[in-house]
């Protein structure tokens, strides 16, 4: 085997056991203070300034916890203490402005200030606390889903 077909070789293979969510990136933390974890798949992760956020990703932040996360079309999320959000869909074309967000608040708080997605196509924005669905019409919010 030459140098090139084993380069390739080994590309494949890391391709192939990377995470089905490793391509469908949906921001970054930019603001972790305290006890900030995601949950990716059935893994904990620790959740520094610079983590990478995906669609299906669950966030949660500790009792002295708070994170700042911006999505890829500028929506900004800011959770408080004691709280849980799932990035249940998170899609973007940057040439158009087109895609979805979906998330629900399970417990806290969750700040929000709406990015392209919302200016572009609002109806496909979509949050969730239990008992409600919020369709986004504005360009900022809070929601408090309780303890």
């Amino acid at each position: 085997m030459n140098y090139r077909t084993s380069v390739a070789f080994a590309a494949a293979v890391l391709l192939a056991h990377m995470p089905a969510w490793a391509a469908e990136e949906a921001g970054m933390v930019k603001v972790s203070k305290g006890q900030v974890s995601v949950q990716r798949g059935d893994q904990p992760l620790p959740a520094p300034v610079g983590t990478r956020i995906y669609s299906n990703d669950r966030v949660t932040t500790g009792p002295d916890g708070s994170v700042g996360i911006t999505l890829r079309d500028n929506t900004l999320l800011s959770a408080g203490p004691n709280s849980t959000v799932d990035l249940t869909k998170f899609s973007f074309d940057s040439t158009t402005h087109a895609g979805s967000i979906d998330a629900t608040v399970r417990r806290g708080t969750l700040s929000v200030i709406s990015g392209k997605i919302a200016k572009a196509t609002p109806e496909a924005v979509r949050f969730s606390a239990p008992g409600m669905t919020l369709g986004v019409r504005g360009t900022s919010f809070v929601i408090d889903a309780g303890p």
